[in-house]
């Protein structure tokens, strides 16, 4: 697999209509499965057909139970700078409940390992509105993030999905459905509590210390060009999206053949549009209105000027130097927000 996507690298070279490379996100899977040599391997191919900026952002997702000593000097000496860690939780309950393999003390000592090992640019994974009888499990693990000093914090809700052991548990009532009331409190201590340990929320769920955002996310957020490779990986040049086949034995014949296995879409100028509505309008620096008058080809305020004049008398959203930004209470009703701008 590591030999293929080295290939489908090499196939891709001239996707990107800037060669310009600033970040390198190994996600999807377990990449810390990877050895020193795989990753040499893939990130020697980059550079052989991109340009990369001297001080790229390389970031390797990890969960704690993957990561020991060895191990994340591995990483370092092949050049990741960067590590996203799915730690949750460090409550002990919690993360049984969350059916993960590692305990609350792993939760803590692999970031410790990671800063030892000298990658001190560490962002970790948690997960609020999990069912408590009260915020003082929420307010222990801001706490022990905060001491533990992580650049970066991803707080997302606890969401119950159809097709998953929550949702079969929540049909067979061995859990009760998500508090909206409780969820939309967590997430309001979340954010006064992230912010009074020095934590801007620069996105609904992503905070950062002295502005150390994930220049990765960002890029999706702005809606710049990307490219992904590997068997599910998505792309998008600016004017359309490619999608790999996610069939790992069709992904390896096709590259073996020297075919790119993907399916490509062009986007509508509704589509950009309103991609950029639902992206950038979660981030500190939300949508200028020029930039969604000319994707939408002059059609956006004609269509919503009434209901963005609601949404500001509403408090939802405000109006600075031309850009539309969500206001305190407006982050609530995000995803509301968004749809109800988009354009047909």
């Amino acid at each position: 697999m590591t030999e293929a996507i080295v290939s489908e690298i090499e196939l891709q070279r001239n996707y990107l209509p800037d060669q310009y490379v600033e970040t390198i996100y190994f996600g999807g899977g377990t990449p810390s499965l990877l050895t020193e040599s795989q990753l040499n391997m893939l990130l020697n191919a980059v550079y052989r057909n991109f340009t990369v900026a001297p001080n790229a952002e390389i970031t390797l997702e990890a969960n704690p139970d993957d990561l020991d000593r060895k191990k994340t000097e591995q990483f370092k000496n092949a050049g990741i700078n960067r590590l996203s860690i799915g730690i949750q939780s460090f409550h002990e309950q919690h993360l049984q409940f969350l059916n993960r393999v590692h305990s609350a003390p792993e939760a803590a000592n692999c970031v410790r390992i990671a800063q030892d090992s000298g990658i001190t640019n560490i962002s970790i994974d948690l997960i609020y509105a999990i069912p408590a009888t009260d915020h003082s499990i929420l307010l222990e693990d801001i706490r022990k993030a905060s001491d533990l000093d992580v650049a970066h914090i991803s707080a997302y809700c606890l969401t119950i999905e159809p097709q998953t052991t929550f949702g079969n548990w929540l049909k067979k009532n061995k859990i009760k459905p998500i508090d909206e009331e409780f969820a939309a409190g967590q997430f309001e201590i979340l954010v006064s509590s992230l912010a009074e340990n020095g934590y801007e929320q620069y996105e609904i769920s992503n905070f950062a210390r002295n502005q150390q955002y994930s220049r990765h996310n960002s890029s999706y957020w702005k809606q710049r060009p990307y490219l992904g490779v590997g068997p599910s990986a998505h792309s998008y040049n600016g004017t359309g999206r490619q999608y790999n086949v996610s069939n790992n034995a069709r992904y390896l014949e096709a590259i073996q053949k020297g075919i790119i296995p993907a399916t490509t879409e062009t986007l509508t100028s509704a589509d950009q549009t309103n991609e950029y509505i639902l992206t950038g309008l979660r981030t500190k620096w939300g949508v200028k209105v020029e930039k969604l008058e000319l994707l939408s080809q002059g059609v956006f305020t004609v269509q919503n000027g009434k209901r963005l004049e609601n949404m500001m008398t509403k408090g939802w959203i405000k109006n600075e130097s031309g850009s539309i930004l969500l206001t305190e209470p407006g982050k609530l009703f995000a995803d509301r927000i968004a749809s109800d701008l988009f354009i047909d």
